[in-house]
């Protein structure tokens, strides 16, 4: 849990499939996971400008029944893994597994962590001392903007190009005071 009087980080939310990794449709199988281009090196990136890396996703996946929890977690796991071969991690990973027209009952409901809303950015920032104001949430989708822009967080769409330029560039705004 944070503490009020830690020292507050900025972080990066990452949307996961589309952002990080290649949207291959519900993915759940480590086996199936594709990095989108220099993600890996943004991770890195963002980790070596002392940001928090966090993962923000929804997961519906869950919600219609084609895997359950443990397949997200056992595939963040396995991101991590990947990502530490280069000295990189993620430092949490947030996932919504509601959807309001699940087939599987207990995941039926509109809940405040379905992203365009930002349930999960504040959950993170129950867990973590973050600085918003000095944070990004980076994602394929308006969706992602919107709900970075709900939690008080700079939105960045992104269009799949290098993700290791794309947040040099707004870090380095934000470090130089340059807008971006």
């Amino acid at each position: 849990m944070a503490n009020k009087m830690e020292k507050q980080v900025p972080a990066v939310f990452f949307d996961r499939d589309g952002t990080l990794n290649v949207d291959t449709g519900y993915l759940h199988e480590k086996e199936k996971l594709q990095w989108m281009p220099e993600a890996r090196e943004a991770v890195k990136y963002v980790n070596d400008m002392g940001y928090l890396a966090i993962v923000i996703t929804n997961q519906s996946g869950v919600a219609r029944g084609m895997f359950g929890e443990q397949a997200v977690n056992e595939l963040h796991a396995y991101m991590n893994e990947e990502l530490g071969k280069i000295g990189a991690h993620l430092d949490g990973f947030y996932y919504c597994p509601h959807h309001p027209e699940a087939a599987v009952p207990e995941y039926r409901r509109d809940c405040d962590c379905r992203k365009p809303k930002s349930g999960l950015i504040d959950k993170a920032c129950k867990d973590f001392a973050i600085d918003l104001e000095h944070s990004l949430m980076v994602g394929d989708s308006s969706r992602d903007v919107e709900c970075g822009e709900g939690a008080g967080v700079r939105g960045i769409l992104y269009q799949g190009e290098s993700l290791l330029e794309l947040v040099k560039k707004f870090i380095s705004a934000r470090d130089t005071g340059v807008g971006a």
